[in-house]
């Protein structure tokens, strides 16, 4: 099915039983709702399973423009598969990288239609521009080190010529030899990965140089890969600051950890909903 969003067509895909609490998987950059392939087997056991593939990405379409690609456009657009596929009950939500910091800004959206959150490898920006702005520590350092591609993202012309013409048609290779696995590649990779640069340039220094607050009473779940080379451990240690219930879960894995690790993100997954599904 496709929804419509803020001039966006969004492809959304259903598994499992509709009248089982609804769980929405949200993917990062420059996946497609195919990272999530392993996972979602599992949990259609027993939830009411919804993937779909953000704007920009797959087979939903790419507006032009950065306006397009800001946080609570982004936000919206999660709202809006909600109210499709779960019309009658807040939905679950669970996030890995780029679709995790696009959460943390629906998640902290007063009165969002939310029962749980699971975050995996992806801060509220917000966040991390208030936890940059404290005396600098070592894990401050450590996290701008990890993060030079974003410096590179910024870059007039160089990024999309890269992307389109070096990274883009190597992407599976050049994840094999990073992180030992080979995450499904869509047909749409070097287009996405052009058109998903623009999540970076519509937000990035904004929310980091002048960063919201960003509170939420949603019971929160931080999945933190150990071994993940993008996103490290100190960008959600201020989590309890602004979330009312949180716990927080490490995994022995790299960054990619929905397709190494499936049977653990599904399990921690499971079980953070349970516990927190309360039906109306």
């Amino acid at each position: 099915m496709f929804v419509e969003s803020e001039g966006a067509r969004l492809a959304v895909f259903e598994h499992g039983d509709r009248s089982a609490p609804t769980v929405v998987l949200v993917h990062g950059y420059p996946d497609t709702h195919r990272v999530w392939d392993d996972v979602v087997p599992l949990l259609a056991e027993e939830f009411h399973v919804v993937t779909y593939d953000v704007r920009g990405a797959g087979e939903s379409s790419a507006p032009r423009g950065l306006a397009a690609y800001r946080l609570p456009v982004l936000a919206r657009d999660l709202f809006a598969v909600i109210a499709a596929v779960s019309p009658d009950a807040p939905a679950h939500v669970v996030a890995h990288d780029w679709g995790s910091i696009q959460a943390w800004e629906a998640v902290t959206t007063p009165d969002a239609p939310i029962a749980s959150y699971t975050s995996i490898s992806g801060p509220c920006l917000d966040h991390v521009g208030h936890w940059m702005r404290r005396r600098t520590t070592r894990r401050q350092v450590e996290q701008l080190l990890h993060s030079w591609y974003i410096a590179v993202f910024h870059l007039p012309f160089v990024a999309p010529l890269l992307w389109r013409h070096v990274i883009g048609p190597r992407w599976q290779g050049i994840v094999r030899r990073l992180e030992g696995v080979a995450p499904h590649v869509s047909p749409t990779v070097v287009r996405d990965g052009v058109q998903g640069i623009a999540l970076y340039r519509a937000n990035f220094i904004p929310r980091l140089r002048s960063p919201r607050v960003r509170k939420t009473d949603v019971p929160v779940q931080v999945v933190q890969p150990s071994r993940d080379r993008y996103v490290t451990a100190g960008v959600t240690e201020d989590v309890p600051r602004w979330a009312s219930d949180v716990r927080r879960r490490v995994i022995d894995a790299g960054h990619w950890v929905p397709v190494t690790h499936p049977r653990a993100v599904a399990l921690l997954v499971a079980d953070h909903v349970t516990a927190h599904n309360h039906p109306a």
